[in-house]
């Protein structure tokens, strides 16, 4: 029974080692990044501007608000409040509409009978309210800077096969507490690590869900919406890139958004983004292995999609490394063991961590140490929160999709 803790355990272990290594190697890679060129030849086109709602009255108006202020000619934007709420914020969204004043963009308050397919049903619905050619999705704690229509916009103009433009977000409320630090430091790693990466080997890199202009063609030939996962926008990502299209990333400007700033919202979030992403990695991986991508761009993509198998893995390697030490004795193989993988984790991590926080100027080394700490702390709440959750979703049937609670701002 031992030994078959420890194949399981050693099982593990290895699939730690890989998924940390390849965000090594892609923070390696991301050196050579350079934003995409921002050329805009010709008339602007029309703009679906979509902010999915449930229950968010603590936002909505500074979301129509921030919507109103973007640089884009008010006769070729349309605004949508993709409205499922429950509770006031219906109210207040109708109300905010009645005091714009004429001559500005089109808002539509587009509400449903129920939340049939979550937010993907309601960005489907919305699609069917408006035949513009370009999409941009914001949720509604998100502002973005006046500017962002046109450069994304522009983006998409200079590479005919861009299926989206995907921008950098940061929180608003990232000096909070430790938890919203490292979650800042995190969030900071993966645009300029590992998105960035992707993006300049040319590997698949994942829409964000939110603060993204996509192209209609692109979200028409991948098929559209899909209602099936909880990460909707992983899903899209992985079918427009099978579809022959690809995604370009800018860093700047970035977006601002909130974090959750508890550990109970947190774990809320991050309990969703699990399940979906075994969801997809469920629906997807044959579309990955029949593809025509290169080995390489194959196994990188194995890799994000079973990201969230890191969680269950680390507890049975950690259980499975106690109870070989626990039956048989800690021995010297044992500390040597532990002090490797720990000495690897945390090279891998400042390795990851530090440029990008050096390069957005967060601070100064004291202040990045004890920024870091938190990383580790979240990370082992995680896999003890939410590693059952992880095991058990290709197993289950439908999911409710649980709104992230956020305070929200005006």
């Amino acid at each position: 029974m031992l030994a078959v803790i420890d194949i399981i355990g050693g099982a593990a272990g290895l699939f730690l080692f890989a998924l940390v290594s390849q965000h090594l190697r892609l923070a390696w890679r991301a050196r050579r990044y350079r934003q995409p060129p921002q050329r805009f030849e010709g008339e602007l086109p029309h703009i679906l501007l979509q902010i999915p709602l449930y229950n968010e009255a603590a936002s909505v108006e500074g979301a129509l608000a921030s919507a109103l202020a973007l640089d884009w000619p008010a006769g070729r934007l349309t605004i949508q409040l993709l409205d499922d709420s429950t509770d006031e914020t219906a109210a207040l969204a109708a109300a905010a509409i009645a005091r714009l004043p004429a001559g500005g963009p089109v808002v539509q308050h587009v509400r449903r009978l129920d939340r049939q397919g979550f937010k993907a049903g309601a960005l489907a619905e919305g699609m069917k309210r408006c035949n513009a050619p370009l999409i941009a999705i914001l949720d509604a704690d998100f502002r973005a800077p006046s500017s962002w229509l046109r450069q994304a916009a522009a983006v998409l103009a200079a590479d005919e096969r861009a299926a989206f433009a995907q921008c950098r977000f940061e929180f608003g409320n990232g000096d909070q507490n430790w938890m919203t630090r490292g979650q800042q430091l995190s969030v900071d790693a993966h645009f300029l690590a590992e998105q960035a990466g992707r993006q300049v080997g040319g590997d698949l890199f994942q829409f964000n869900g939110t603060g993204a202009l996509w192209r209609r063609a692109a979200i028409e030939a991948a098929g559209g919406w899909s209602p099936d996962t909880l990460a909707e926008d992983l899903d899209l990502t992985l079918r427009a890139y099978a579809a022959g299209w690809r995604g370009q990333l800018l860093l700047e400007p970035a977006l601002i958004c909130e974090a959750p700033a508890d550990l109970a919202n947190w774990r809320v979030q991050q309990a969703r983004w699990s399940t979906g992403f075994v969801q997809v990695a469920r629906k997807g991986l044959p579309l990955v292995w029949r593809s025509n991508w290169r080995l390489s761009a194959k196994l990188g993509t194995c890799l994000l999609l079973g990201l969230q198998l890191g969680l269950p893995c680390f507890v049975l390697a950690a259980g499975a490394f106690l109870a070989d030490g626990f039956f048989h004795g800690f021995a010297a193989g044992h500390a040597f063991l532990a002090l490797a993988a720990l000495a690897y984790a945390g090279f891998c991590a400042i390795a990851i961590t530090l440029p990008p926080f050096l390069r957005l100027r967060r601070g100064g080394i004291i202040r990045y140490g004890a920024t870091l700490i938190a990383i580790p702390l979240l990370l082992v709440f995680l896999a003890l929160a939410n590693s059952a959750s992880v095991v058990s979703a290709p197993f289950k049937g439908r999911h409710e999709f649980v709104r992230t609670p956020k305070q929200g701002g005006r």
